[in-house]
């Protein structure tokens, strides 16, 4: 099916993004409206299917002390604050749309979801697309896109409106940056007393283009999620593990694979070629109506430019009429190699000493990718509506250990160990 909008698929200025935005949210809205309208129920049927619209999106503006690399809610992003521009919309806005539709013991949903991608552009692409099979009252059965089920905030993550924070912590969301796979999954409910529990296990895969040719490939996903409901109290255990093949690095690999032995032992160690990535998470959250506290922790390990890690946040508010004051620590650290001496350039013949500094300076400058960051944030959240939610931020910052932490484009000026002040206003809405 076509319809009559398009929208550009290039940078725009920062003036035209909430325009193309809101054009590819209309598009997906009213392809869903025509489908729902060329499937009416026929007048015997059992029941009849239900439609439900609805829309979520943050319009926000974020400013970095730094020059010398962007600050962004995630590593999937172009461009942020600091580097690329003092203030910037890309950190934190988008908008969505979903459509669900509910027959009897079938449901299905459809979100579109619109923000900035490793292209600078905000074509629109699909979050989740599934269909879900209701075998009993306690056990569901779904095919298709569905969000991966990680961490605390997995099926909202993108919803602003329903976090208390403008943005998921960097230092933990970070670690799994896609948060749907392609596949299959089965969620068994059950109680005992007042304690509801939600077992779910999941297979699947995706496949991401993240920019000019290079993709992210994930197969073989798999794993389980645990998630108990006690009155105030919210928690979920999780394990994954997944293939991974991106084409990142291939620029370094490719060429130190010519220098016999040594570099071939390099990029079988550090390029993300078909390596198995594992990753652990626990978190739980404590709200009983006047005051909320949440905590997660997790820890991934793969053999690559991805390295290993350790992370963690803390975080609670309190609720004064419509104003949520909040406070919030995180950090992540690294485990095994974040540096590499790279090539033996002694043992080389002067002629190739040059090529071979220059492939060991383009390795040491991935391998600073490897996330070792700590922050602190302190906010106010004023609920100005049913549906909205104005939120001011600060975050400050600081990566160590020569690593960039979570920031993204890295400039020749870059030193790892000082502070980057983050100031963030964000507009949430839900509707």
């Amino acid at each position: 099916m076509t319809t009559p909008f398009s929208c550009l698929a290039h940078p725009a200025p920062a003036t035209l993004r909430a325009g193309r935005i809101a054009c590819g949210l209309l598009a997906a809205t009213l392809a869903g409206a025509a489908a729902a309208e060329a499937s009416p129920a026929s007048a015997d049927a059992p029941a009849a299917p239900r439609w439900k619209i609805s829309g979520f999106g943050t319009v926000g503006a974020v400013h970095a002390s730094t020059r010398s690399a962007d600050f962004s809610s995630t590593v999937l992003h172009a461009t942020g604050a600091g580097a690329s521009e003092r203030w910037s919309p890309d950190v934190d806005s988008r908008l969505g749309a979903q459509l669900d539709l509910a027959l009897g013991r079938w449901s299905a949903v459809l979100q579109v979801l619109s923000e900035q991608d490793l292209e600078g552009s905000y074509r629109p692409h699909v979050e989740w697309a599934n269909i879900k099979y209701q075998a009993t009252p306690d056990l569901a059965l779904r095919a298709g896109r569905i969000a991966l089920p990680v961490f605390l905030a997995a099926d909202y993550r993108k919803v602003g409106y329903t976090l208390p924070w403008v943005r998921p912590p960097v230092e933990v969301y970070g670690a799994l940056p896609i948060s749907s796979s392609d596949g299959v999954d089965a969620t068994w409910r059950w109680g005992a007393g007042a304690t509801r529990h939600a077992t779910q296990a999941f297979f699947g895969r995706t496949d991401t283009r993240l920019y000019d040719d290079r993709r992210l490939k994930a197969r073989k996903i798999a794993g389980l999620s645990h998630s108990i409901e006690h009155g105030a109290l919210s928690a979920r255990v999780s394990a994954l593990s997944a293939r991974l093949t991106a084409g990142i690095g291939t620029e370094v690999f490719t060429p130190l694979r010519a220098f016999g032995a040594p570099g071939a032992a390099l990029a079988e160690r550090f390029a993300i070629d078909d390596k198995r990535v594992s990753m652990l998470s626990a978190g739980f959250s404590y709200d009983p109506g006047q005051w909320f506290v949440s905590a997660e922790a997790g820890r991934t390990h793969t053999r690559s430019l991805l390295g290993s890690t350790t992370m963690m946040y803390a975080g609670a508010g309190y609720r004064i009429a419509s104003f949520t004051p909040y406070l919030g620590h995180a950090r992540v650290r690294a485990h095994g190699a974040t540096r590499d001496p790279g090539l033996p350039l002694a043992a080389l013949p002067p002629q190739l000493q040059p090529t071979a500094a220059a492939l060991n300076a383009g390795l040491s400058v991935y391998l600073s990718t490897i996330p070792v960051q700590s922050s602190f944030s302190a906010g106010l959240r004023w609920d100005l509506a049913s549906s909205a939610a104005l939120k001011l931020q600060y975050d400050r910052a600081r990566p160590t250990d020569g690593s960039r932490g979570t920031l993204i484009n890295q400039q020749p000026g870059f030193r790892s160990g000082q502070a980057v002040h983050v100031a963030s206003v964000a507009l949430d809405f839900v509707f």
